[in-house]
């Protein structure tokens, strides 16, 4: 099948960070207890089944256990040493299964899931709608989906500073908000809510900002990439294509825009378009923005 993302090495990416991942993941950390916040919605219920999709270290994992300890808790990454990190948050007295396996493929019994949460994984997902066809699969009759992911104007500063050097994608195109919500739409799940926040980062240079995404593991896999080596000369030429927007208290701006969802799994049987049968739009506009954070 041929996908703009290469998925062995996004596995890659994040098995090599997986040692360092914590260290550089603040951002990461903070939108997944925003996202956290979002469980409310569930109220009183208390769930069988949580899953945590593209888990990480398995912060959140830990947190769901705690919110619900009787529940079974899976946490699921596609990158092994990932699920090897999380072991470190699975204490024996609120353990979680932990499952390595790629989210467009969920081994998962149909109707099986109460609740899935994924925090920042599906922006490495191509097609959205079948993805979430996947997560309906899985998700029990009114089940609760949460999930975030980066939009389009994360870091726009390091691609256009990379397309003053050269045609080649150096960044990822991240989804807007509108095709996100479409593609949940699309795959039938019910009462979507979006909402956005833009957080603003700095650097000090923009090698700093390079090696925080390699121990992040977000480097770059698109199949479109350069293959061979950036060369210093061309890294150079960005870098001093990026140094313009050096702010007042010498730092360079990173910005980084992140979708949030929550939606609802539909009843038995219903269908996954509307019933006429078109993708529904949903206009920018009518998405709230929640908050800007820093």
């Amino acid at each position: 099948m041929n996908t703009p993302f290469d998925h062995r090495q996004i596995r890659r990416a994040f098995s090599r960070a997986a040692p360092g991942y914590d260290a550089a993941a603040a951002l990461q950390r903070e939108v997944g207890t925003r996202l956290l916040e979002s469980l409310d919605y569930y109220g009183d219920r208390v769930p069988q089944v949580v899953l945590d999709v593209g888990c990480g270290p398995g912060h959140a994992a830990a947190s769901l256990r705690k919110r619900w300890p009787r529940a079974q808790v899976i946490a699921l990454d596609l990158a092994l040493p990932m699920l090897r990190q999380a072991k470190k948050q699975s204490r024996w007295w609120k353990p979680f299964a932990r499952v390595c396996a790629d989210a467009r493929a969920l081994p998962l019994a149909e109707h099986s899931v109460d609740v899935l949460y994924t925090n920042l994984c599906v922006q490495w997902v191509e097609d959205l709608p079948a993805l979430f066809a996947g997560f309906r699969r899985v998700l029990r009759p009114g089940g609760l989906l949460l999930c975030s992911t980066f939009g389009p104007d994360t870091l726009v500063e390091l691609r256009e500073a990379f397309s003053q050097v050269d045609a080649a994608p150096h960044v990822s195109q991240f989804p807007p908000i509108a095709r996100f919500g479409d593609a949940l739409l699309l795959a039938g799940f019910r009462d979507p809510v979006l909402d956005r926040d833009l957080f603003k980062l700095t650097y000090d240079d923009m090698p700093a900002l390079m090696r925080e995404l390699r121990a992040l593991g977000a480097t770059n896999a698109l199949q479109s990439r350069r293959h061979t080596l950036t060369g210093r000369a061309r890294f150079s030429a960005a870098s001093a294509a990026y140094e313009p927007l050096r702010q007042a208290d010498g730092k360079l701006p990173s910005t980084w825009e992140v979708i949030y969802a929550h939606a609802w799994s539909p009843p038995a049987g219903a269908p996954v378009r509307g019933p006429t049968g078109e993708m529904a739009a949903m206009p920018l506009a009518q998405i709230p923005i929640r908050r800007r954070g820093q």
